[in-house]
């Protein structure tokens, strides 16, 4: 006698909705308190974000731009029980979101080498503007940045499961919901990076 496991698509995609919904309100805390900082040191934080390098931010957009299309198309390949195509494009999005990560680490350092981070005695000299900026950029990239490893390990767990397919064709909601948060990760990008790298 077989047992058929009930499976409640609508209520996992309206669980994921509801968290991605919590994290659009904490991103949508911190850019009001980044505007309400850029309005009282506007002059600071023009002359802060000119140190950031924009060539590094574009780079960054694109990669995450691209991941984004290859998770949405691998939700069609899986539709359409293309197996292999559907992993080939979400190792591609773990690659591209890795490479994102890469280029994160060596802006980051850069800015460290030159003892410009939180509590640093040269950024304090440099003025209350400057320690918002640099304050405001580390944490809120920082959280980004988690929340992008979050997103690969989350995708790494959906292909092993695809692997052992437990997740088909006819069963590819966790796929959808990791591409769901995987576009909610660039979303935020896409306002981070006009933010602090567009500013001046």
């Amino acid at each position: 006698m077989t047992t058929e496991i009930h499976r409640d698509d609508l209520a996992s995609k309206t669980g994921m909705w509801l968290f991605l919904f919590t994290e659009m309100l904490l991103f949508g805390g911190l850019f009001i308190v980044y505007s309400v900082y850029r309005f009282r040191n506007t002059a600071a934080f023009h002359l802060a974000a000119e140190e950031l390098s924009v060539f590094v931010g574009t780079l960054n957009t694109i990669l995450l731009l691209i991941s984004s299309a290859t998770i949405a198309m691998s939700i069609t390949a899986i539709q359409k029980h293309n197996k292999k195509l559907t992993l080939i494009l979400l190792g591609i999005t773990v690659i591209l979101g890795i490479a994102f990560l890469v280029n994160k680490y060596f802006e980051w350092g850069h800015h460290i080498r030159e003892h410009i981070y939180p509590g640093s005695p040269v950024l304090a000299l440099r003025g209350q503007g400057d320690v918002l900026f640099y304050g405001l950029y580390f944490f809120m990239t920082g959280l980004h940045a988690l929340h992008i490893i979050i997103g690969l390990i989350f995708i790494c767990v959906i292909g092993q499961l695809i692997i052992k397919d437990k997740i088909s064709h006819d069963n590819f909601v966790l796929l959808e919901n990791s591409g769901l948060y995987w576009h909610l990760v660039d979303l935020i990008w896409i306002f981070l990076f006009p933010l602090f790298y567009l500013i001046t």
